[in-house]
């Protein structure tokens, strides 16, 4: 019988300036989902089928019904999560899609996997979501397709997206790895439009024990390709059909079937989901509360007004400070996790460089890549972890730092 991760006391109420604070663990909340966990991960035994098999179908079905999607598609990883609903959306090469310059690098890696090319515009520096400006200012006669990405804790503006995408007649699809639970009028993030994705490394807000992702589309055309594409093209046990599947002439599948047994475990977590949402809320208005006035600290999050109603679902707790990377060493010597997002803006990465961007090409991705860095952040995490993550911000900035 496997038995379950162990961990300390996440409700801890004692502030230890000599406690170590992770940036992310799951072990509290994973042994207390342990037993339905451990209910899908024998069934997957069993059963004997360890890749896209029952606890895969089951998921896919669940997670339709938390999102209101009509197709849910499991795959391997959100990037090839991405990829897929790209190519499956008909992106082909020498097509052009507009993605931010602040993202994760699968944000643009995705188009160039997909055999196209990522055209980056910049971001709203509050929200750090893609700037509908700059997506306008960059639309070309190739441009195919918007790809706003769901950053941290809020959609980006898809209403202002939307019309211009609508103007240039262009396809909107979804980087939503992030973005579970996320909500536009209701809507589900993924689902305002041609499709998005879903990631479910284990950091994210619904996390798995390793790499596993989805596509959610209520588009059937896309749902049928994304099928056939994640399974070498096969739509039987046997022969490639992807020839024969409309704007996918030539084209090949891959191997991106999802694994029962991380499924398994998202089975088991997925009813917590909603608990684990709110908690994520609470920890952040903590945080809030003792940084608000913490002088050095330039950026709290903030949620910008959309059109529609949103709300938010904070994935991580991410600072604008002075100093970043001296803040990061000094908490770092005192025993706190943080994960900077991200170091180099994408337009500026070496993969790009042949798309020939200099700095100051887009000055808020790049002001975000500066000035920004995330914060302990996870469900296990105890109201002392934040007091005592606070203090020691606080104590950098008002000089209370030790040398």
């Amino acid at each position: 019988m496997i038995s379950p991760i162990r961990s300390a006391d996440r409700s801890s109420p004692v502030l230890d300036k000599n406690r170590p604070v992770p940036f992310f663990t799951q072990a509290a909340s994973f042994t207390e989902c342990w037993p339905d966990i451990q209910r899908h991960v024998n069934a997957v035994f069993d059963r004997g089928k360890f890749s896209h098999g029952r606890q895969v179908a089951q998921l896919e079905k669940e997670l339709a019904a938390y999102t209101g999607a009509r197709h849910v598609l499991a795959v391997n990883s959100g990037t090839d999560a991405l990829v897929l609903l790209l190519r499956a959306c008909g992106i082909e090469p020498g097509d052009e899609v507009i993605v931010p310059a602040f993202s994760f690098v699968a944000s643009a890696s995705s188009v160039a996997l997909a055999r196209a090319t990522p055209v980056f515009a910049d971001i709203d520096p509050v929200s750090y979501s893609l700037d509908p400006a700059s997506v306008e200012a960059a639309v070309t006669p190739r441009t195919r397709a918007v790809m706003p990405v769901h950053l941290f804790w809020q959609l980006a503006d898809m209403a202002a997206l939307g019309e211009v995408a609508r103007r240039h007649g262009l396809m909107v699809v979804e980087d939503s790895a992030e973005a579970i639970g996320m909500r536009w009028d209701g809507r589900h993030a993924g689902l305002l439009g041609r499709g998005g994705v879903l990631s479910f490394f284990p950091t994210k807000t619904l996390g798995a024990l390793g790499d596993a992702g989805a596509v959610l589309t209520d588009d059937p055309e896309v749902a049928e390709r994304v099928t056939t594409l994640r399974h070498h093209g096969r739509m039987g046990r046997t022969v490639d059909h992807i020839a024969g599947i409309s704007n996918l002439s030539g084209a090949s599948g891959t191997n991106s079937k999802a694994d029962d047994l991380q499924a398994a475990v998202l089975l088991g977590k997925l009813p917590r989901l909603d608990a684990a949402i709110a908690r994520r809320a609470e920890l952040a208005a903590a945080y809030t509360e003792r940084l608000r006035d913490v002088p050095g600290v330039t950026r709290l999050p903030t949620v910008v007004p959309r059109e529609a109603a949103t709300n938010p679902v904070y994935y991580v707790y991410l600072v604008e400070v002075e100093r970043r990377d001296a803040l990061v060493e000094h908490l770092t010597r005192q025993g706190i996790g943080t994960e900077v997002y991200y170091p180099t803006p994408l337009h500026l990465q070496p993969c790009f460089a042949h798309l020939g961007h200099r700095p100051g090409d887009f000055p808020h991705a790049e002001a975000a890549c500066a000035r920004t860095v995330a914060l302990p952040f996870h469900p296990d995490l105890a109201l002392a972890d934040v007091d005592r993550v606070c203090e020691a911000v606080s104590d950098f900035y008002r000089g209370g730092a030790p040398s």
